[in-house]
C-alpha cells in the first residue's frame, strides 16, 4: 500500500536549501519494510495575501509499506525529521495519511481548494479527518500545504516529480536517453506541439541536465517539444526551479 508522508514549509528564503531536499533526506530514515517510490512536488496558489517562502510549494512522499501498521512509525519519524533538519523562523508541517483512508476525498477537495483561495488551519484539520496533521514550529502554517499536498497528489492530476522510483534515480539519468528507454522507466514522453504525435521508441530525448516529469493520472508523464525530426527536448528550467 501506498502511504503519503508530506512535508511544508521547512525552510528559509536564506538557508540555502528548500523542503524538497528535507523530503528526499526522509528516504534515510524509512522504517524496516519501507520504500520511497516517488515524491512529487505540489504547487499552491501564490498571492499576496498568502505567506510562503519563495513558491509556496509542498513536497509530498509516496512510501509503499506492508501495511497500515507502520504509520505510527512514518508519523515518528516525520516528526523528528523536521525536527532535526527544519531551519528557525519557518513553519512546518506534516502530513500522513494511508492511500485507502476515507479522508483521502475530502483531502481531494481541500487541494483544489487551495489552488484558488487562500485557506485555514482549521479547514486544513477538518479535511484530514482520522488522518494525521500536525505543526512543528512558528505559526504551525505548513498544515496547510502538506494537508493540500496529500490531497493533489491523490488526486494524481497535479504536480511534478522531484523523485522517482528510487532516490536519486532521476538525477542520474543521462542528459539524453532514448524515448523507449525513459518508457521502460515508466516516464511516458509526451509530444506537447500542434501534432501531439506519438514519439517512437527509438526517438532521442534531451533532458537539458533537469529532468522532472510531471504527475499525470498517477503516473510520471514527459512533457517534450520536437527540435528536428526523431529528437526532442524537454521545456527549459525556470530561474529559481527547486533542484
Amino acid at each position: 500500500m501506498i502511504i503519503y508522508v508530506a512535508f511544508d514549509d521547512t525552510d528559509t528564503l536564506d538557508c540555502g536549501r528548500g523542503t524538497g531536499k528535507l523530503a528526499r533526506w526522509f528516504a534515510e530514515v524509512l522504517p524496516s519494510g519501507c520504500r520511497l517510490t516517488a515524491i512529487v512536488r505540489q504547487q499552491l496558489l501564490v498571492a499576496d495575501d498568502i505567506p510562503y517562502t519563495s513558491h509556496n510549494s509542498s513536497l509530498v512522499c509516496l512510501i509503499e509499506a506492508p501495511g497500515e501498521e507502520l504509520k505510527p512509525q512514518l508519523i515518528e519519524r516525520g516528526a523528528n525529521h523536521i525536527r532535526n533538519h527544519f531551519v528557525v523562523g519557518s513553519d512546518p508541517g506534516l502530513c500522513v495519511v494511508s492511500e485507502h483512508n476515507p479522508a483521502i476525498r475530502s483531502l481531494k477537495e481541500f487541494g483544489r481548494l487551495c489552488l484558488v483561495r487562500k485557506v485555514t488551519q482549521a479547514e486544513a484539520h477538518a479535511a484530514v479527518g482520522s488522518g494525521h496533521l500536525s505543526g512543528h514550529g512558528g505559526t504551525n502554517d505548513g498544515v496547510i500545504g502538506a494537508a493540500a499536498g496529500v490531497g493533489l497528489t491523490a488526486l494524481g492530476d497535479s504536480g511534478r516529480l522531484n523523485e522517482w522510483i528510487e532516490p536519486g534515480f532521476i538525477r542520474g539519468l543521462p542528459q539524453e536517453t532514448t524515448a523507449g528507454f525513459l518508457r521502460e522507466k515508466r516516464i511516458e514522453p509526451l509530444a506537447i506541439d500542434k501534432n501531439a504525435a506519438w514519439i517512437p521508441d527509438e526517438d532521442l530525448i534531451d533532458n537539458r541536465g533537469w529532468l522532472r516529469p510531471n504527475w499525470v493520472r498517477g503516473r510520471a508523464v514527459l512533457p517534450v517539444l520536437a527540435i528536428v525530426p526523431n529528437r526532442w527536448q524537454t521545456l527549459p528550467k525556470k530561474k529559481g526551479d527547486e533542484a
